[in-house]
């Protein structure tokens, strides 16, 4: 019999996680089946903290065999026989959740920084995949449209006085850092960025497919680390181009702890301060606390954007919608 653990936290994060995940019945059902169950709740919190998400837990039990629907599926994987193994990817995977629809946000807010050329550095870039906002149509609906790229038209909703780029921004070097880089080329790490996919989000699916074929055909430069021990190298490598460096991160941040968060803050702040690098953060309401007090209003469900460490605008984690207020 496993040992009991207190998972009365676990509860209230994943209640919090089922509002966040009402986009997928499936998911919405498995956070809210555990919100309620004292079992499941106690396996989960015997996790390391960094471990507990619901992304994670969720995409590694379906890396198991556990098939989106009821909440007994789930429930099975994680008191079950499976267990050992969902665990063991627990602890290897990390949720590098490669979010394309996320350059309909980056894609206005480098517009905001001129025609470029820029030398893009992405912190906890995963596989690479939002290094690439020039190979990308945009549909921003009744606030207009950038074409001619020749790659797939990403659309959101979107509304406040947007400004839309009169051109493609121009891109003339490609960085990421990431503590464990996924390979586009690999079959096991494709798979693995398909399975954090949500169920029932199909668009996105096929949209990440599209994607890993497009990065797998230019890869980028990609540098093994922690965000805060290399980020003084990726921006010395991306002034080596001679171009704008602008350093962004979407949905990343909030997987350091509450002092390297602010560490990071007070860095990117100098940087950009020093005229070395410009900084397009798309981090939940909660990470970065004084980018998000520059905002209007709030709003806890959605990611904010954020340019030099002003918020512009709130925008969906998946990209559909984007409230432009900067």
């Amino acid at each position: 019999m496993r040992p009991m653990t207190d998972g009365s936290h676990v509860a209230r994060d994943y209640r919090f996680h089922a509002a966040e995940m009402s986009s997928s019945p499936s998911y919405r059902a498995w956070a809210l089946g555990i919100a309620e169950d004292p079992e499941t709740q106690a396996v989960i919190a015997a996790l390391p903290a960094a471990k507990q998400q619901a992304n994670l837990v969720f995409a590694a039990a379906r890396w198991h065999g556990a098939r989106p629907g009821s909440y007994d599926a789930l429930r099975a994987t994680l008191l079950g026989p499976r267990w050992p193994q969902v665990r063991a990817t627990i602890l290897e995977r990390r949720t590098q959740t490669n979010e394309v629809g996320r350059l309909t946000a980056l894609v206005p807010a480098l517009g905001m920084l001129g025609p470029g050329p820029f030398a893009l550095v992405e912190l906890g870039a995963s596989a690479g995949l939002c290094l690439y906002p020039d190979r990308y149509d945009y549909d921003w609906g009744e606030r207009g449209c950038l074409t001619g790229s020749g790659g797939p038209t990403l659309a959101t909703l979107a509304t406040g006085p947007l400004p839309v780029p009169a051109a493609h921004p121009r891109i003339a070097a490609r960085v990421g850092v990431d503590l464990h880089p996924l390979d586009v080329s690999d079959a096991g790490d494709r798979a693995w960025l398909l399975t954090l996919v949500w169920p029932e989000h199909e668009e996105r699916r096929t949209r990440l497919a599209a994607a890993l074929d497009l990065a797998g055909a230019d890869r980028p430069t990609m540098i093994a680390g922690d965000m805060l021990g290399h980020l003084k190298e990726a921006v010395a490598l991306a002034e080596s181009c001679g171009a704008t460096p602008v350093v962004h991160h979407s949905a990343a941040v909030a997987y350091l702890d509450g002092e390297q968060r602010e560490r990071l803050d007070q860095r990117l702040r100098e940087l950009v301060a020093a005229g070395r690098c410009h900084w397009v953060s798309l981090e939940g309401a909660r990470v970065l606390p004084r980018v998000t007090a520059t905002a209007p209003v709030a709003d806890e469900h959605r990611l904010c954007l954020a340019v030099d460490g002003r918020a512009v605008a709130w925008a969906h984690g998946h990209g559909a919608d984007l409230s432009w207020f900067g």
